[in-house]
Protein backbone atom coordinates (compact mmCIF):
# COMPACT_ATOMS: atom_id res chain seq x y z
CA UNK A 1 0.00 0.00 0.00
CA UNK A 2 1.50 3.37 -1.00
CA UNK A 3 1.76 6.23 1.51
CA UNK A 4 -0.78 8.41 -0.36
CA UNK A 5 -3.29 5.61 -0.75
CA UNK A 6 -2.84 4.59 2.89
CA UNK A 7 -3.51 8.16 4.10
CA UNK A 8 -6.66 8.28 1.92
CA UNK A 9 -7.96 5.03 3.46
CA UNK A 10 -7.19 6.22 6.96
CA UNK A 11 -8.95 9.53 6.31
CA UNK A 12 -12.08 7.73 5.06
CA UNK A 13 -11.98 5.48 8.13
CA UNK A 14 -11.68 8.46 10.45
CA UNK A 15 -14.58 10.22 8.73
CA UNK A 16 -16.72 7.12 9.03
CA UNK A 17 -15.93 6.93 12.72
CA UNK A 18 -16.91 10.58 13.26
CA UNK A 19 -20.18 10.11 11.41
CA UNK A 20 -21.07 6.97 13.34
CA UNK A 21 -23.51 7.15 16.24
CA UNK A 22 -21.77 8.13 19.47
CA UNK A 23 -21.89 4.68 21.05
CA UNK A 24 -18.67 3.81 22.93
CA UNK A 25 -15.31 5.35 22.11
CA UNK A 26 -12.28 3.09 21.72
CA UNK A 27 -10.85 4.55 24.91
CA UNK A 28 -14.04 3.78 26.80
CA UNK A 29 -14.18 0.28 25.34
CA UNK A 30 -10.62 -0.31 26.50
CA UNK A 31 -11.54 0.67 30.04
CA UNK A 32 -14.32 -1.90 30.09
CA UNK A 33 -12.28 -4.86 28.85
CA UNK A 34 -8.87 -6.44 29.23
CA UNK A 35 -6.95 -9.03 27.26
CA UNK A 36 -4.57 -11.20 29.25
CA UNK A 37 -1.76 -13.27 27.78
CA UNK A 38 -1.74 -16.90 28.91
CA UNK A 39 1.34 -19.02 28.16
CA UNK A 40 -0.32 -22.43 28.57
CA UNK A 41 -3.86 -23.49 27.79
CA UNK A 42 -5.60 -25.06 30.79
CA UNK A 43 -5.73 -28.83 30.44
CA UNK A 44 -7.72 -30.94 30.38
CA UNK A 45 -10.44 -28.57 31.60
CA UNK A 46 -11.29 -25.67 33.92
CA UNK A 47 -11.91 -27.61 37.13
CA UNK A 48 -8.95 -27.06 39.50
CA UNK A 49 -10.35 -29.64 41.91
CA UNK A 50 -9.87 -32.49 39.43
CA UNK A 51 -6.82 -31.47 37.36
CA UNK A 52 -3.28 -30.40 38.24
CA UNK A 53 -2.44 -27.71 35.65
CA UNK A 54 -1.59 -24.37 37.26
CA UNK A 55 -2.96 -22.56 34.20
CA UNK A 56 -6.49 -23.48 35.32
CA UNK A 57 -6.12 -21.27 38.37
CA UNK A 58 -4.85 -18.40 36.24
CA UNK A 59 -8.28 -18.20 34.63
CA UNK A 60 -10.90 -19.29 37.15
CA UNK A 61 -9.43 -18.90 40.65
CA UNK A 62 -10.91 -15.92 42.55
CA UNK A 63 -12.62 -14.85 39.31
CA UNK A 64 -15.18 -17.60 38.70
CA UNK A 65 -14.52 -19.97 41.59
CA UNK A 66 -13.91 -19.02 45.23
CA UNK A 67 -12.83 -20.81 48.38
CA UNK A 68 -13.22 -20.18 52.08
CA UNK A 69 -10.11 -18.03 52.23
CA UNK A 70 -8.06 -15.88 49.88
CA UNK A 71 -4.29 -15.79 49.38
CA UNK A 72 -3.22 -12.26 48.52
CA UNK A 73 -0.32 -11.01 46.40
CA UNK A 74 1.87 -10.66 49.50
CA UNK A 75 1.08 -14.20 50.65
CA UNK A 76 -1.24 -13.19 53.49
CA UNK A 77 -4.51 -15.06 54.00
CA UNK A 78 -7.84 -13.24 54.41
CA UNK A 79 -11.52 -14.31 54.50
CA UNK A 80 -13.42 -14.93 51.26
CA UNK A 81 -16.48 -17.19 51.39
CA UNK A 82 -15.76 -17.49 55.09
CA UNK A 83 -16.28 -14.30 57.09
CA UNK A 84 -13.97 -15.56 59.82
CA UNK A 85 -12.42 -18.69 61.29
CA UNK A 86 -11.01 -19.93 64.56
CA UNK A 87 -8.70 -22.80 65.51
CA UNK A 88 -8.94 -24.97 68.60
CA UNK A 89 -5.83 -24.98 70.85
CA UNK A 90 -4.85 -28.50 69.71
CA UNK A 91 -4.61 -27.27 66.10
CA UNK A 92 -6.93 -30.01 64.88
CA UNK A 93 -10.28 -28.25 64.59
CA UNK A 94 -11.16 -25.19 62.50
CA UNK A 95 -14.53 -23.47 62.67
CA UNK A 96 -15.46 -21.35 59.66
CA UNK A 97 -18.28 -18.81 59.79
CA UNK A 98 -19.65 -18.36 56.27
CA UNK A 99 -20.90 -15.29 54.42
CA UNK A 100 -24.66 -15.29 54.11
CA UNK A 101 -26.70 -14.27 51.08
CA UNK A 102 -24.06 -15.54 48.62
CA UNK A 103 -25.28 -17.14 45.42
CA UNK A 104 -23.77 -19.17 42.59
CA UNK A 105 -23.96 -17.83 39.04
CA UNK A 106 -26.95 -20.09 38.30
CA UNK A 107 -28.90 -18.66 41.23
CA UNK A 108 -28.31 -21.53 43.67
CA UNK A 109 -27.71 -20.38 47.25
CA UNK A 110 -24.33 -20.99 48.89
CA UNK A 111 -24.25 -22.48 52.39
CA UNK A 112 -22.37 -24.96 54.55
CA UNK A 113 -23.76 -27.95 52.65
CA UNK A 114 -21.78 -26.84 49.58
CA UNK A 115 -18.55 -26.82 51.59
CA UNK A 116 -19.29 -30.30 52.93
CA UNK A 117 -20.10 -31.58 49.43
CA UNK A 118 -16.99 -30.04 47.87
CA UNK A 119 -14.57 -31.41 50.46
CA UNK A 120 -16.17 -34.86 50.57
CA UNK A 121 -15.87 -34.93 46.79
CA UNK A 122 -12.20 -33.95 47.06
CA UNK A 123 -11.39 -36.74 49.51
CA UNK A 124 -13.58 -39.44 47.95
CA UNK A 125 -12.07 -42.60 46.54
CA UNK A 126 -11.10 -41.96 42.94
CA UNK A 127 -10.71 -38.21 43.45
CA UNK A 128 -8.06 -36.67 41.21
CA UNK A 129 -7.72 -33.52 43.32
CA UNK A 130 -3.98 -32.92 43.53
CA UNK A 131 -4.34 -31.97 47.21
CA UNK A 132 -6.31 -35.12 48.09
CA UNK A 133 -3.53 -36.88 49.99
CA UNK A 134 -1.88 -33.81 51.46
CA UNK A 135 -4.96 -31.81 52.52
CA UNK A 136 -8.32 -33.52 52.17
CA UNK A 137 -7.39 -36.98 53.41
CA UNK A 138 -6.29 -35.21 56.60
CA UNK A 139 -9.86 -33.98 57.20
CA UNK A 140 -11.33 -36.62 59.49
CA UNK A 141 -14.78 -35.06 59.86
CA UNK A 142 -16.91 -32.25 58.43
CA UNK A 143 -19.82 -30.99 60.49
CA UNK A 144 -22.36 -28.33 59.57
CA UNK A 145 -24.29 -27.32 62.69
CA UNK A 146 -26.11 -24.66 60.67
CA UNK A 147 -26.15 -23.15 57.18
CA UNK A 148 -23.48 -20.59 58.05
CA UNK A 149 -21.06 -22.78 60.03
CA UNK A 150 -18.58 -25.47 59.00
CA UNK A 151 -16.34 -27.32 61.47
CA UNK A 152 -13.41 -29.16 59.92
CA UNK A 153 -11.61 -31.63 62.17
CA UNK A 154 -8.15 -32.78 61.11
CA UNK A 155 -6.44 -36.08 61.84
CA UNK A 156 -3.14 -34.22 62.26
CA UNK A 157 -2.65 -30.53 63.05
CA UNK A 158 -1.84 -28.31 60.06
CA UNK A 159 -0.77 -24.77 60.84
CA UNK A 160 -0.98 -23.97 57.13
CA UNK A 161 -4.62 -25.04 56.85
CA UNK A 162 -6.13 -21.54 56.31
CA UNK A 163 -3.59 -21.08 53.49
CA UNK A 164 -4.57 -24.45 52.00
CA UNK A 165 -8.20 -23.35 52.01
CA UNK A 166 -7.21 -20.42 49.76
CA UNK A 167 -5.64 -22.61 47.08
CA UNK A 168 -7.58 -23.49 43.94
CA UNK A 169 -7.88 -27.14 44.97
CA UNK A 170 -10.27 -26.00 47.74
CA UNK A 171 -12.76 -23.90 45.74
CA UNK A 172 -16.40 -24.48 46.61
CA UNK A 173 -18.75 -25.98 44.03
CA UNK A 174 -22.49 -26.58 44.06
CA UNK A 175 -23.70 -30.20 43.83
CA UNK A 176 -26.01 -29.36 40.90
CA UNK A 177 -23.27 -27.93 38.67
CA UNK A 178 -20.03 -29.51 39.95
CA UNK A 179 -19.91 -32.27 37.33
CA UNK A 180 -19.78 -29.72 34.51
CA UNK A 181 -17.04 -27.53 35.98
CA UNK A 182 -14.35 -28.68 33.55
CA UNK A 183 -16.24 -27.25 30.56
CA UNK A 184 -18.58 -24.72 32.17
CA UNK A 185 -17.45 -23.62 35.63
CA UNK A 186 -20.18 -22.13 37.82
CA UNK A 187 -19.05 -20.45 41.01
CA UNK A 188 -19.67 -17.56 43.37
CA UNK A 189 -16.97 -15.21 41.99
CA UNK A 190 -17.27 -11.75 40.40
CA UNK A 191 -16.94 -13.18 36.87
CA UNK A 192 -18.88 -15.82 35.03
CA UNK A 193 -17.63 -18.11 32.32
CA UNK A 194 -18.68 -17.13 28.79
CA UNK A 195 -16.75 -19.09 26.20
CA UNK A 196 -13.69 -21.27 25.56
CA UNK A 197 -12.34 -21.18 22.02
CA UNK A 198 -9.98 -24.13 22.23
CA UNK A 199 -6.41 -23.25 21.35
CA UNK A 200 -7.22 -19.56 21.17
CA UNK A 201 -9.02 -17.83 24.04
CA UNK A 202 -11.15 -18.10 27.17
CA UNK A 203 -13.66 -15.32 27.87
CA UNK A 204 -15.16 -14.21 31.18
CA UNK A 205 -17.69 -11.45 31.81
CA UNK A 206 -18.53 -9.57 34.97
CA UNK A 207 -21.38 -11.13 36.93
CA UNK A 208 -23.83 -8.45 37.90
CA UNK A 209 -25.19 -10.56 40.75
CA UNK A 210 -21.91 -10.51 42.69
CA UNK A 211 -22.28 -9.61 46.36
CA UNK A 212 -19.90 -6.62 46.12
CA UNK A 213 -21.20 -4.17 43.52
CA UNK A 214 -17.97 -2.15 43.64
CA UNK A 215 -15.76 -5.12 42.76
CA UNK A 216 -14.58 -5.95 39.26
CA UNK A 217 -14.62 -2.67 37.30
CA UNK A 218 -13.41 -4.66 34.26
CA UNK A 219 -16.52 -5.94 32.47
CA UNK A 220 -14.95 -8.43 30.09
CA UNK A 221 -11.73 -10.44 30.34
CA UNK A 222 -10.25 -12.39 27.45
CA UNK A 223 -7.42 -14.82 28.15
CA UNK A 224 -5.44 -15.29 24.93
CA UNK A 225 -3.31 -18.42 24.75
CA UNK A 226 0.10 -17.58 23.26
CA UNK A 227 2.92 -20.03 23.98
CA UNK A 228 5.49 -18.83 21.45
CA UNK A 229 7.84 -16.21 23.00
CA UNK A 230 8.15 -14.17 19.80
CA UNK A 231 4.38 -14.13 19.36
CA UNK A 232 3.95 -12.99 22.98
CA UNK A 233 6.10 -9.91 22.39
CA UNK A 234 4.43 -9.21 19.05
CA UNK A 235 0.98 -9.35 20.67
CA UNK A 236 2.01 -6.85 23.35
CA UNK A 237 3.62 -4.47 20.88
CA UNK A 238 0.60 -4.61 18.56
CA UNK A 239 -1.79 -3.89 21.43
CA UNK A 240 -3.54 -7.23 21.01
CA UNK A 241 -2.69 -8.16 24.61
CA UNK A 242 -2.77 -5.76 27.56
CA UNK A 243 -0.72 -7.81 30.00
CA UNK A 244 1.30 -10.95 30.55
CA UNK A 245 1.08 -11.31 34.34
CA UNK A 246 3.61 -14.16 34.31
CA UNK A 247 5.39 -16.68 32.14
CA UNK A 248 6.52 -14.47 29.26
CA UNK A 249 9.99 -15.26 27.93
CA UNK A 250 12.56 -13.33 29.94
CA UNK A 251 14.32 -12.41 26.71
CA UNK A 252 11.59 -9.80 26.28
CA UNK A 253 12.25 -7.94 29.53
CA UNK A 254 14.86 -5.43 28.39
CA UNK A 255 12.95 -4.64 25.19
CA UNK A 256 9.73 -4.01 27.09
CA UNK A 257 11.50 -1.97 29.80
CA UNK A 258 12.67 0.40 27.05
CA UNK A 259 9.12 0.87 25.73
CA UNK A 260 7.35 3.76 27.55
CA UNK A 261 3.93 2.18 26.96
CA UNK A 262 4.62 -0.69 29.36
CA UNK A 263 5.35 -1.29 33.02
CA UNK A 264 7.68 -4.21 33.75
CA UNK A 265 7.53 -5.40 37.35
CA UNK A 266 9.88 -8.02 38.77
CA UNK A 267 8.55 -9.87 41.79
CA UNK A 268 8.88 -13.08 43.77
CA UNK A 269 7.36 -16.51 43.17
CA UNK A 270 6.94 -19.78 45.04
CA UNK A 271 8.36 -21.63 42.02
CA UNK A 272 10.84 -24.47 42.22
CA UNK A 273 12.41 -25.18 38.83
CA UNK A 274 13.71 -28.73 38.78
CA UNK A 275 15.12 -31.47 36.65
CA UNK A 276 12.50 -34.03 37.66
CA UNK A 277 13.90 -37.54 38.02
CA UNK A 278 11.92 -40.77 37.87
CA UNK A 279 13.08 -42.41 41.10
CA UNK A 280 11.34 -45.68 40.14
CA UNK A 281 13.46 -46.26 37.03
CA UNK A 282 16.94 -47.73 36.88
CA UNK A 283 19.53 -46.33 37.22
CA UNK A 284 17.79 -43.35 38.86
CA UNK A 285 16.69 -45.53 41.79
CA UNK A 286 20.33 -45.25 42.93
CA UNK A 287 20.89 -42.04 44.94
CA UNK A 288 24.46 -41.82 43.58
CA UNK A 289 23.11 -41.42 40.06
CA UNK A 290 20.71 -38.67 41.15
CA UNK A 291 23.52 -36.92 43.00
CA UNK A 292 25.64 -37.17 39.86
CA UNK A 293 22.95 -35.33 37.91
CA UNK A 294 22.95 -32.58 40.53
CA UNK A 295 26.73 -32.15 40.28
CA UNK A 296 26.48 -32.07 36.46
CA UNK A 297 24.28 -28.97 36.40
CA UNK A 298 25.70 -25.46 36.58
CA UNK A 299 22.79 -23.59 38.16
CA UNK A 300 24.24 -20.13 37.56
CA UNK A 301 24.86 -20.86 33.89
CA UNK A 302 21.28 -22.13 33.58
CA UNK A 303 19.80 -19.04 35.24
CA UNK A 304 21.96 -16.65 33.21
CA UNK A 305 21.49 -18.43 29.88
CA UNK A 306 17.87 -19.54 30.13
CA UNK A 307 16.24 -17.04 32.50
CA UNK A 308 18.37 -14.04 31.50
CA UNK A 309 19.48 -13.87 35.13
CA UNK A 310 15.94 -13.47 36.52
CA UNK A 311 16.11 -16.16 39.17
CA UNK A 312 18.14 -17.58 42.04
CA UNK A 313 19.59 -21.07 42.56
CA UNK A 314 17.94 -23.52 44.98
CA UNK A 315 19.16 -26.73 46.59
CA UNK A 316 15.90 -28.36 47.71
CA UNK A 317 12.19 -28.22 46.92
CA UNK A 318 11.66 -24.92 48.74
CA UNK A 319 11.59 -21.32 47.56
CA UNK A 320 13.55 -18.52 49.27
CA UNK A 321 10.21 -16.87 50.11
CA UNK A 322 9.15 -19.89 52.23
CA UNK A 323 9.33 -19.39 55.98
CA UNK A 324 12.23 -21.43 57.33
CA UNK A 325 14.04 -21.62 53.99
CA UNK A 326 17.55 -23.07 54.17
CA UNK A 327 20.09 -22.41 51.40
CA UNK A 328 21.40 -25.86 50.44
CA UNK A 329 22.91 -24.96 47.08
CA UNK A 330 26.38 -25.70 48.43
CA UNK A 331 25.58 -29.38 48.97
CA UNK A 332 25.92 -30.17 45.26
CA UNK A 333 28.23 -27.62 43.65
CA UNK A 334 28.79 -27.80 39.91
CA UNK A 335 31.46 -30.50 39.61
CA UNK A 336 31.48 -32.61 36.42
CA UNK A 337 34.36 -34.75 37.67
CA UNK A 338 32.46 -35.60 40.84
CA UNK A 339 29.44 -36.46 38.68
CA UNK A 340 31.52 -38.85 36.58
CA UNK A 341 32.97 -40.47 39.70
CA UNK A 342 29.52 -41.03 41.20
CA UNK A 343 28.24 -42.63 38.00
CA UNK A 344 31.26 -44.93 37.95
CA UNK A 345 30.78 -45.77 41.62
CA UNK A 346 27.15 -46.68 40.89
CA UNK A 347 28.29 -49.03 38.11
CA UNK A 348 26.67 -47.00 35.35
CA UNK A 349 28.19 -47.61 31.94
CA UNK A 350 28.52 -44.45 29.86
CA UNK A 351 27.24 -43.18 27.59
CA UNK A 352 23.97 -43.52 29.47
CA UNK A 353 21.08 -42.88 27.07
CA UNK A 354 18.00 -41.23 28.58
CA UNK A 355 14.97 -39.27 27.42
CA UNK A 356 14.46 -35.66 28.53
CA UNK A 357 10.78 -34.73 28.15
CA UNK A 358 10.08 -31.02 27.83
CA UNK A 359 6.73 -29.18 28.11
CA UNK A 360 6.19 -25.93 26.12
CA UNK A 361 7.34 -23.10 28.47
CA UNK A 362 10.58 -21.37 27.37
CA UNK A 363 12.37 -22.27 30.63
CA UNK A 364 11.81 -25.94 29.75
CA UNK A 365 12.42 -25.92 26.01
CA UNK A 366 15.48 -23.66 26.12
CA UNK A 367 16.53 -25.05 29.48
CA UNK A 368 16.36 -28.57 28.14
CA UNK A 369 18.98 -27.80 25.51
CA UNK A 370 21.25 -26.31 28.17
CA UNK A 371 20.82 -29.21 30.60
CA UNK A 372 21.30 -31.80 27.86
CA UNK A 373 24.63 -30.19 26.94
CA UNK A 374 25.72 -30.25 30.60
CA UNK A 375 24.71 -33.89 31.06
CA UNK A 376 26.55 -34.90 27.88
CA UNK A 377 29.81 -33.73 29.44
CA UNK A 378 29.52 -36.36 32.17
CA UNK A 379 28.43 -39.18 29.87
CA UNK A 380 24.63 -38.87 30.07
CA UNK A 381 23.17 -38.54 26.58
CA UNK A 382 19.71 -36.98 26.81
CA UNK A 383 17.41 -37.38 23.82
CA UNK A 384 15.07 -34.41 23.88
CA UNK A 385 11.34 -35.07 23.49
CA UNK A 386 9.22 -31.92 23.15
CA UNK A 387 5.58 -32.46 24.13
CA UNK A 388 2.50 -30.28 24.46
CA UNK A 389 1.14 -29.51 27.90
CA UNK A 390 -1.70 -32.03 27.69
CA UNK A 391 0.81 -34.73 26.73
CA UNK A 392 3.03 -33.84 29.67
CA UNK A 393 0.09 -34.09 32.06
CA UNK A 394 -1.12 -37.33 30.50
CA UNK A 395 2.30 -38.98 30.32
CA UNK A 396 5.10 -37.48 32.39
CA UNK A 397 2.81 -36.51 35.26
CA UNK A 398 1.53 -40.09 35.30
CA UNK A 399 5.09 -41.35 35.86
CA UNK A 400 5.98 -42.23 32.26
CA UNK A 401 9.35 -40.49 31.85
CA UNK A 402 13.07 -40.56 32.60
CA UNK A 403 13.85 -36.87 33.14
CA UNK A 404 11.87 -33.67 32.68
CA UNK A 405 12.24 -29.96 33.37
CA UNK A 406 9.34 -28.32 35.16
CA UNK A 407 8.65 -25.36 37.43
CA UNK A 408 6.52 -26.42 40.39
CA UNK A 409 4.62 -23.25 41.22
CA UNK A 410 2.41 -24.34 44.11
CA UNK A 411 3.52 -22.88 47.45
CA UNK A 412 4.48 -25.22 50.30
CA UNK A 413 4.04 -28.27 48.09
CA UNK A 414 6.77 -30.28 49.84
CA UNK A 415 4.05 -32.63 51.11
CA UNK A 416 3.90 -34.14 47.61
CA UNK A 417 7.09 -35.94 48.64
CA UNK A 418 5.06 -37.89 51.24
CA UNK A 419 3.10 -39.50 48.38
CA UNK A 420 4.95 -42.48 46.82
CA UNK A 421 2.47 -42.45 43.93
CA UNK A 422 3.40 -38.91 42.89
CA UNK A 423 5.00 -38.79 39.47
CA UNK A 424 8.65 -38.78 40.57
CA UNK A 425 8.10 -41.90 42.71
CA UNK A 426 9.92 -40.92 45.91
CA UNK A 427 9.19 -43.38 48.73
CA UNK A 428 10.85 -42.35 52.00
CA UNK A 429 9.59 -43.33 55.45
CA UNK A 430 12.16 -40.93 56.93
CA UNK A 431 10.72 -37.96 55.04
CA UNK A 432 7.15 -38.94 55.88
CA UNK A 433 8.11 -39.15 59.56
CA UNK A 434 9.64 -35.66 59.47
CA UNK A 435 6.56 -34.26 57.73
CA UNK A 436 4.29 -35.86 60.33
CA UNK A 437 6.34 -34.43 63.20
CA UNK A 438 6.34 -31.00 61.58
CA UNK A 439 2.56 -31.06 61.14
CA UNK A 440 1.90 -32.09 64.74
CA UNK A 441 4.32 -29.66 66.37
CA UNK A 442 3.00 -26.32 67.59
CA UNK A 443 6.29 -25.10 69.10
CA UNK A 444 7.60 -22.43 66.71
CA UNK A 445 11.28 -23.20 67.32
CA UNK A 446 10.77 -26.92 66.78
CA UNK A 447 8.71 -26.32 63.64
CA UNK A 448 11.52 -24.16 62.24
CA UNK A 449 14.08 -26.89 62.95
CA UNK A 450 11.92 -29.58 61.36
CA UNK A 451 11.31 -27.38 58.32
CA UNK A 452 15.07 -27.27 57.81
CA UNK A 453 15.30 -31.05 58.34
CA UNK A 454 12.67 -31.60 55.65
CA UNK A 455 14.70 -29.56 53.17
CA UNK A 456 17.93 -31.34 54.07
CA UNK A 457 16.31 -34.78 53.67
CA UNK A 458 15.19 -33.99 50.12
CA UNK A 459 18.64 -32.63 49.27
CA UNK A 460 20.44 -35.62 50.79
CA UNK A 461 18.24 -38.01 48.84
CA UNK A 462 18.65 -35.85 45.69
CA UNK A 463 15.09 -36.75 44.79
CA UNK A 464 15.23 -34.30 41.91
CA UNK A 465 17.91 -31.93 40.64
CA UNK A 466 16.90 -28.58 42.15
CA UNK A 467 17.93 -25.70 39.89
CA UNK A 468 16.11 -22.37 40.15
CA UNK A 469 13.52 -20.17 41.80
CA UNK A 470 12.33 -17.80 39.05
CA UNK A 471 11.43 -14.18 39.51
CA UNK A 472 7.93 -13.21 38.48
CA UNK A 473 7.97 -10.99 35.39
CA UNK A 474 4.72 -9.06 34.93
CA UNK A 475 4.46 -6.88 31.81
CA UNK A 476 1.41 -4.64 31.45
CA UNK A 477 0.26 -1.47 29.76
CA UNK A 478 1.02 1.36 32.16
CA UNK A 479 -2.63 2.36 32.46
CA UNK A 480 -3.65 -1.09 33.69
CA UNK A 481 -3.54 -1.27 37.48
CA UNK A 482 -4.01 -4.14 39.92
CA UNK A 483 -1.85 -6.84 38.28
CA UNK A 484 -0.03 -8.77 41.00
CA UNK A 485 3.69 -7.90 41.26
CA UNK A 486 4.38 -11.20 43.01
CA UNK A 487 3.07 -14.68 42.32
CA UNK A 488 2.59 -16.60 45.59
CA UNK A 489 0.07 -18.73 43.69
CA UNK A 490 -0.91 -18.90 40.02
CA UNK A 491 -3.92 -16.61 40.03
CA UNK A 492 -5.07 -13.40 38.34
CA UNK A 493 -7.42 -11.67 40.76
CA UNK A 494 -9.37 -9.54 38.28
CA UNK A 495 -11.65 -8.11 40.96
CA UNK A 496 -9.26 -5.22 41.65
CA UNK A 497 -7.96 -4.67 38.10
CA UNK A 498 -8.85 -1.33 36.56
CA UNK A 499 -7.83 1.11 33.84
CA UNK A 500 -6.50 4.40 35.08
Amino acid sequence: MTGVHRRHVLALAAAATMLAAPQVSMAQAGKAAVTIGLVLEPAPGLDPTTAAAAAIGEVVHYNVLEGLTKINADGTVTPLLAESWSMDPDGKSYTFKLRQGVKFHDGEAFDSSDVKFSFERAKAEGSTNKAKKTVFDNISSISTPDAATVILTLAKPDGNFPFRMGENTAVILDPKSAAGTATKPIGTGPYRFDDWRKGSAIILSRWEGYRDAKAAPIKRATFRIISDPAAQVAALLAGDVDTFPRGIGNQAVKQMQADPRFAVVLGSTAGKGILAINNRKKPFDDVRVRRALMHAIDRKAFIDGVLEGYGVPIGSHFAPTDAGYVDLTGQYPFDPEKAKALLKEAGVATPLNVTLTLPPPPYARKGGEVVAAMLAKVGVVARIENVEWAQWLGGTFKGNFDLSIINHVEPLDYLQYTNPQYYWGYDSAAFRDLASKHASTTNAKERQKLFGDLQRQLATDAVNAYIFNPQNVAISKKALKGVWPHSPIFANDLSTWRWQ
